[in-house]
């Protein structure tokens, strides 16, 4: 717990100032701090540490860049209450609207690498996607599967660019977004909405050893991620630890197949699954597969599986029966 005397001397500086209040409208980069406050890095980076050791600053670090949000302590919290209570002065709101104008700067700068990003690999993805349904039907199919219950606190395992975040994010209560690419997470930062920033986490992190907690997730996804695994029955059995008791999985994958160069040109470990392995995996996990869906293509057929806990299935069951 910081002390007092250590959280005002941090606020006292103009420079840490605007830093809080900046990182109070969206989780930034160290580099992208120093963009938006026209200052170098290492000067930056001091500041940084001193917001950092007063506990009104949280650092993470994804891959070689760290990443800063407010703290998540019970100080922290409370000055961002006490901020949202106060009237800045003339002189104060001017540098703020000037920082959130260049902060602006970076979200488009973000958006235009994300463009680049989708140009340089076009090919490499189009190829795929011809084989097999538009995503249009797949994303359609998905929102159906998950019909009216709430979303509740969302996990996107294998982010990858943030579409599924972009479609269900904003009817969950909170999201996590979960991708091993330092590069796609900052390509899916930059759909982020930026009316609710503490609402969305995005974190490095392995299906195989995700960084939640046990029931911590209601609705989890997995859009075309599984064919990676090299233990897809593993990474699901990682699924059933975290989701909660009446959550949700939905699974988007593609059937089983035999285009082999997937194995070569785009790292496929998996081939597809059938039925079969899904329901095998999902019970030996304690889940039960609830609905599945197929949407077939020219050369790949598309599944998509959904199922939850089995215990939260039998006792839904048992409460149909009762109720008629």
């Amino acid at each position: 717990m910081a002390a007092s005397l250590d959280i005002f001397r941090a606020l006292a500086d103009p420079t840490r100032l605007r830093i809080f209040h900046l990182l109070r409208t969206m989780e930034l980069a160290v580099g992208e701090v120093a963009q938006v406050m026209e200052q170098s890095q290492p000067r930056v980076s001091r500041h940084i540490r001193i917001l950092v050791e007063a506990e009104l600053v949280d650092r993470r670090k994804e891959g070689s860049w760290v990443f800063l949000m407010p703290g998540q302590g019970e100080e922290a919290r409370a000055m961002l209450d006490w901020f949202d209570r106060i009237t800045p002065q003339d002189e104060e709101q001017l540098w703020i609207a000037a920082d959130r104008a260049r902060l602006a700067a970076v979200r488009a700068d973000r958006a235009a690498a994300a463009s680049q990003y989708f140009a340089d690999h076009a090919g490499e993805w189009d190829a795929i996607r011809s084989l097999h349904v538009p995503e249009a039907e797949v994303e359609g199919a998905m929102a159906r599967l998950l019909g009216d219950r709430p979303i509740g606190r969302l996990l996107d395992v294998g982010t990858g660019t943030g579409r599924m975040v972009e479609l269900f994010g904003g009817a969950a209560s909170a999201v996590v977004a979960v991708d091993r690419s330092p590069d796609m997470l900052r390509l899916a930062r930059a759909k982020l909405p930026t009316d609710d920033p503490g609402k969305y986490r995005l974190t490095i992190g392995d299906f195989n050893a995700l960084p939640l907690d046990d029931g911590s997730a209601d609705t989890i996804i997995l859009h075309q991620v599984l064919h990676y695994a090299q233990a897809p029955e593993a990474v699901i059995a990682e699924l059933a630890r975290v989701l909660s008791a009446d959550g949700v999985v939905v699974i988007a994958d593609f059937a089983a197949h035999d285009r082999e160069e997937l194995r070569s040109q785009a790292a496929h470990a998996r081939l597809g699954f059938s039925d079969e392995q899904m329901a095998g995996w999902f019970r030996q996990n304690g889940l039960a597969l609830t609905a599945v869906e197929t949407l077939s293509g020219d050369a790949l057929t598309v599944k998509i599986w959904k199922g939850g806990q089995q215990e939260s299935n039998v006792r839904a069951l048992r409460n149909l029966g009762t109720s008629r």
